[in-house]
């Protein structure tokens, strides 16, 4: 039997896991799982140990990203939905969300000091929004593109990384400073505990409703940049909206909101809609513009923006109570039981969302899609828990849990493309010569088929980053905070080594 623990919260509190962390008094630990601690005052005190399930899950998310990324051109079916409705590539950003909090719930269950902790969560959302910034603002052009560096004027300020920090930053404050420090024994506890968490959620999800269907989005203008590929004279064109309660690409609030905070040049320049039929012949692929196309398919739209990043924390809160659920069930049972039924009942009420007409769209971060994508989630972790901490069928598991171990950098260097655009920076003849397409190319004549080809590359692709982790995990370096990550992008090597051992999970946000 696996023994999950947590740890106190120390003036380590929210430190990377970058050492084998001391072990912890029996006064300042409760074990979590089945297996009873020792009450004698002289025994060893049990060592804490990472969540294998929640590694695997966070592997498996990282490996889905990777799938959907650079193989979503080729099979359209799994990348992200155009607008409207969800496929594979929608589940990655509520999956990382998700396992965000119930991180959170582990790591923050004890806390010796509520201003050093909140110290602490402020640091790490800053370096890990900085993280995002470097890695998604524009200053690494990433593949077939051997130039780097971005006009500060037209950086984009948001991005995945960033969505993440906000759903860290307001998921871990609630912990802190919104929970009743009393002791759970009875289902009446647990609600008295974490209800002005459910309230605040509440009030996020009432607040964003109201400014979604509430806000008046008058007409509005965009630059058409020079550089673009669709034969548009560039200049500025007017959107016309006058509208209410449109999520429609061109006239929503979201899009209201972040052009008038962030600006229209620091929003993504490539919005999805461009997949539309409204704006691709080839939809739900790219492709060219078709004839009588709407002016809006060429403005910036930020998927990841602000208004959208409030409803995305929610799914962080829901995560959260399932690692409440963990922290304060003891059986497996108990504990796999009050998932699915939580899940079922997320799921359902995503469902009625819907039947309601709140439809399904990730680029919104819509009601409906966040309830559905957290149950979906909730199951996931359900079932992985069931196979990995429950049944202990690890085996063909274990490079997705050595690729949640080391999330945060695998993320980097592959999802992010840093690596492959550092190998194709060697070339012979042309840039197009270059190890990492060559060697796609080579599967696509040896399968006679190039999407096919395509997906087998990136099979093999998550494989090597797959054993790439396990190298890491086997000499026990584990890079899972921002600043040590940017010290492996900039440096060329993580600034501090852990030691092999058991290790706690410490909330690290991928």
């Amino acid at each position: 039997m696996i023994a999950v623990t947590t740890t106190e919260l120390d003036e380590r509190q929210g430190e990377p896991l970058l050492h084998n962390p001391r072990s912890l008094s029996n006064e300042e630990e409760e074990d979590i799982t089945n297996t009873p601690s020792t009450s004698a005052s002289n025994a060893s005190p049990p060592p804490t140990q990472r969540l294998l399930s929640l590694d695997v899950f966070r592997g498996l998310t990282v490996a889905l990203m990777i799938l959907v990324d650079d193989a979503g051109g080729a099979f359209p079916c799994i990348n992200h939905s155009p607008w409207f409705g969800v496929t594979l590539a929608d589940f990655v950003m509520p999956f990382f969300l998700f396992v965000v909090g119930v991180s959170i719930s582990l790591v923050f269950k004890k806390v010796s000091s509520k201003p050093m902790a909140t110290k602490k969560v402020i640091l790490r959302t800053f370096k890990l929004f900085l993280l995002g910034l470097l890695l998604q603002g524009g200053y690494f052009h990433g593949r077939h593109d051997l130039t780097y560096g971005v006009d500060v004027g037209k950086i984009r300020w948001m991005g995945v990384l960033q969505r993440i920090s906000i759903g860290y930053l307001f998921a871990a404050m609630s912990e802190i400073w919104l929970v009743d420090r009393i002791t759970v024994d009875s289902p009446m506890a647990f609600v008295k505990k974490y209800y002005i968490q459910w309230m605040v959620a509440f009030l996020f999800c009432t607040f964003y409703m109201c400014l979604l269907y509430g806000l008046y989005v008058p007409d509005w203008e965009f630059e058409v940049p020079s550089t673009n590929l669709f034969g548009y004279e560039f200049g500025t064109k007017i959107v016309n909206c006058g509208v209410k309660g449109s999520l429609e690409p061109p006239c929503n609030a979201i899009g209201l909101i972040d052009r008038f905070f962030l600006g229209e040049h620091h929003l993504y320049q490539h919005p999805v809609y461009r997949r539309t039929k409204h704006c691709s012949v080839n939809s739900p692929d790219y492709g060219p513009l078709p004839p009588n196309s709407p002016g809006w398919c060429l403005a910036p739209f930020d998927p990841e923006g602000i208004l959208s990043s409030l409803m995305a924390a929610i799914t962080c809160f829901l995560g959260l109570q399932f690692g409440h659920i963990l922290v304060h069930f003891k059986g497996h049972m108990q504990r796999l039981c009050l998932w699915s039924v939580c899940s079922f009942i997320i799921l359902i009420t995503g469902y009625v969302f819907e039947l309601l007409g709140v439809p399904l769209c990730k680029p919104l971060y819509t009601l409906s899609y966040m309830c559905i994508t957290a149950g979906a989630s909730g199951l996931a972790l359900t079932i992985i828990f069931y196979i990995v901490d429950v049944k202990h069928f690890r085996k063909p598991t274990m490079i997705l849990q050595w690729m949640g171990m080391n999330a945060l950098i695998i993320y980097a260097l592959a999802a992010c493309d840093l690596f492959p655009a550092a190998i194709q920076g060697f070339y012979w003849g042309s840039p197009e010569n270059n190890l990492v397409d060559d060697t796609e190319s080579l599967f696509q004549v040896m399968l006679h088929s190039k999407k096919w080809g395509t997906l087998v590359f990136v099979i093999v692709e998550i494989l090597f980053w797959g054993l790439v982790a396990g190298f890491l995990h086997l000499k026990g370096i584990y890079v899972n905070d921002a600043a040590e990550l940017l010290g492996v992008v900039l440096l060329g090597k993580p600034t501090q080594f852990t030691s092999h051992g058991v290790y706690r999970d410490d909330g690290a946000c991928l």
